[in-house]
């Protein structure tokens, strides 16, 4: 089993990778938009990017999702976004235990078995729980995410066709998770959506095939409107010449997570004690997260802050959390 980071849905106004900048909404219709000239060689040469519209909002909805074709002929599966955790996989008709969709929406396997022999298997499995009986044994997996909610299912590959910003066209064959078990824990319904599309930095991530590929750089960014929708891109050529701010990425022990620090806290622009955090991106929180160090501290400041007004506190217990970073 594989314990992933990945919270409630996503909520987040905005998270670029690599990256951080607001786009004007005139630039995200361009980049979804734009005809260019399909060239005579094909996508194989690192520099372009692929693009794909977000629906969604953070009220009422909650959540962004993406919508991602598979197969051949392709099938579209919406698909919710998460940097915090590497498989992508979509609710699977195998029969399907746990699913939320109507079996006509589910996906139905035609694609070929990853093998647990390959190393995609063994990278989406731990190394102490990775045995194979034999060269043609499947590879299953199983994800366990923050909130309790998991996906049971098996690893297989599929055409999954990508339009590049250049204009040319390439229909990988990449790995994702054919889940037939999922179970949900959280207070509020799961999303009505096919699965989830996993963007951490691991090498199951469709991201990281992508780049193993030869198709982009390992460049991930996304743009969220306050309105709702924007726009989700992987590789380089999208990135703008200017107006971005650009923080280092730390080496962290686990290899699917984006985390940047040392962080200090800012409270009405002045300094705190508390200093020193460790941030991880992860879209696939509804929220912001400290460690109890920083929270209790923020919480003080707040209260001496608004002496003399009325403060209803409210806290919810969440035993999810983990205990030494803070989650955005």
């Amino acid at each position: 089993m594989v314990v992933k980071s990945k919270g409630i849905p996503l909520a987040t106004l905005l998270l670029i990778l690599f990256l951080s900048a607001i786009f004007p909404t005139s630039f995200s219709n361009q980049v979804l938009n734009s005809k260019k000239p399909i060239p005579s060689s094909s996508a194989s040469s690192l520099g372009s990017s692929v693009a794909f519209q977000i629906k969604g909002n953070v009220y009422p909805l909650g959540y962004y999702t993406v919508s991602l074709a598979i197969g051949n002929p392709p099938k579209v599966y919406d698909l919710d976004i998460d940097t915090g955790s590497d498989l992508t996989w979509v609710q699977c008709d195998a029969p399907c235990k746990g699913c939320t969709l109507p079996r006509n929406r589910l996906y139905k396997p035609h694609g070929d078995l990853v093998k647990c022999v390959d190393p995609l298997c063994a990278a989406i499995q731990s190394a102490p729980n990775h045995h194979c009986a034999g060269p043609n044994e499947q590879c299953d997996y199983e994800v366990e995410y923050a909130d309790q909610g998991s996906s049971l299912g098996v690893l297989l590959r599929d055409n999954i066709p990508l339009k590049f910003t250049n204009g040319s066209l390439a229909r990988p064959m990449l790995a994702f998770g054919c889940g037939y078990d999922q179970t949900h824990h959280g207070q509020n319904p799961p999303p009505s959506t096919a699965g989830v599309l996993g963007l951490g930095n691991g090498r199951t991530s469709i991201l990281s095939q992508l780049h193993s590929l030869g198709l982009i750089r390992n460049v991930v960014g996304h743009c969220l409107s306050g309105r709702g929708g924007g726009f989700l891109f992987f590789g380089d050529q999208l990135i703008p010449p200017s107006g971005v701010v650009w923080t280092p990425l730390l080496q962290s022990s686990s290899a699917q997570h984006y985390k940047t620090g040392p962080a200090d806290l800012f409270f009405d622009r002045k300094t705190t004690s508390v200093k020193g955090l460790e941030l991880i991106f992860d879209s696939g929180s509804s929220y912001t997260y400290f460690n109890s160090q920083a929270h209790k501290a923020l919480v003080n400041l707040v209260r001496y802050g608004i002496q003399g007004a009325l403060l209803l506190y409210c806290m919810a217990n969440d035993n999810y959390l983990p205990s030494s970073v803070s989650n955005f």
